[in-house]
């Protein structure tokens, strides 16, 4: 490991001579691609010169430790023990930090909900989860784009497709699988307690280069777009259906007037549909591995509950539970997520050391 360090700590001193050299600072693009470089290794640096740092301490301290006068003595065994438990800390971080990234953390976000079981409630707790995650979005500086949207006469959706831009996948990659809820439906008059599903899937944006679609896959219908109720009708057929033969996948955008812009959106999701199918199957190889880790990503498997009548917001990887239900359902997610990527973290490097045995 400390080798590995060693040369890291290397790449990130070049790295800074390199954004101080003026043909770097005079190449634009040149000086980007460094900085970028730059803030990637930076954390890992940073923690394994205040790793070194602490062990330099330890050993200064351990100097003294045969000194004659009892003072000194005692603030250096102090000293030792103290610089001990920063490598100790540093030394947890620094293993977090060496993890296998996920390449499409910082990648954007398509957002898909859909209704599951519960009829009309199951499509209006869809509208409300929408609404969780746009706020969820505006609170951590992403911009949420709807895609599409099929929409009910009560003001649920059947289905929703976002676009969230900012680097979102990090964090919201735990958000995949069925959403449970139990509440007293308001269609509901009798007052009873029903159970209804949604299910939500976040795929990471795919670029042009890492999914190859040939033009003569694509089937690409215009329409007119509509609202719940025949509402909002345009005049002109702006709406962009688009069938990938190979696959049968279907994507639909209505929410630019523009046919250019809905064609430009459904093109993006296609995409990250289609990559998402790839990543699937390689997923499937490798399931042994992942039951180490928190969720598979699968889309059929029950994740959370909100239960309205307790306030009670239940995760059901890690069990973890918050009587909060209002702060989480307006968008304060921070606190499962956290929990999530620790949890994550934690299954990733008991894999590690069950691996290296």
């Amino acid at each position: 490991m400390f080798e590995q360090l060693a040369a890291v700590l290397s790449q990130y001193e070049q790295l800074g001579h390199r954004l101080c050299d003026p043909a770097v600072l005079a190449d634009a693009a040149a000086y980007t691609a460094a900085m970028k470089e730059y803030k990637s290794v930076e954390p890992l640096a940073e923690a394994y010169r205040a790793y070194r740092r602490a062990e330099q301490d330890a050993a200064e301290a351990r100097a003294l430790l045969d000194e004659p006068d009892g003072d000194l003595r005692r603030m250096a065994e102090e000293e030792e023990r103290d610089a001990a438990e920063r490598m100790r800390q540093i030394g947890e971080k620094l293993r977090i930090l060496l993890l296998p990234r996920d390449p499409n953390d910082e990648k954007n976000v398509v957002l898909e909900i859909r209704a599951g079981a519960g009829g009309e409630e199951a499509a209006l707790f869809a509208a409300v989860l929408a609404r969780m995650y746009t706020m969820y979005a505006a609170a951590r500086g992403w911009t949420v784009e709807r895609v599409g949207a099929n929409e009910t006469e009560l003001g649920g959706f059947r289905e929703i497709s976002m676009m969230i831009t900012g680097g979102a996948y990090s964090r919201l990659k735990y958000e995949s699988g069925v959403h449970r809820v139990q509440r007293v439906p308001e269609t509901e008059t009798q007052g009873r307690i029903h159970t209804s599903t949604v299910t939500v899937a976040v795929l990471p944006e795919a670029e042009e280069v890492e999914v190859a679609i040939d033009p003569a896959d694509l089937q690409i219908d215009t329409y007119r777009s509509s609202g719940a109720g025949g509402q909002h009708i345009n005049k002109t057929e702006s709406a962009i259906r688009i069938t990938h033969r190979p696959t049968g996948l279907v994507v639909e955008c209505q929410d630019e007037r523009s046919q250019y812009k809905n064609k430009d959106k459904a093109m993006r999701v296609l995409r990250s549909r289609l990559l998402d199918l790839q990543r699937s199957a390689q997923q499937a190889q490798i399931a042994g591995e992942r039951r180490a880790q928190v969720g598979t990503g699968d889309r059929s498997e029950r994740i959370r509950t909100y239960n309205y009548p307790q306030s009670r917001v239940t995760d059901h990887r890690i069990g973890l539970t918050l009587y909060r239900l209002d702060a989480v359902l307006n968008g304060d997610l921070d606190e499962l997520v956290d929990a999530l990527i620790t949890a994550d973290r934690a299954a990733a490097l008991a894999q590690q050391e069950e691996q290296a045995k």
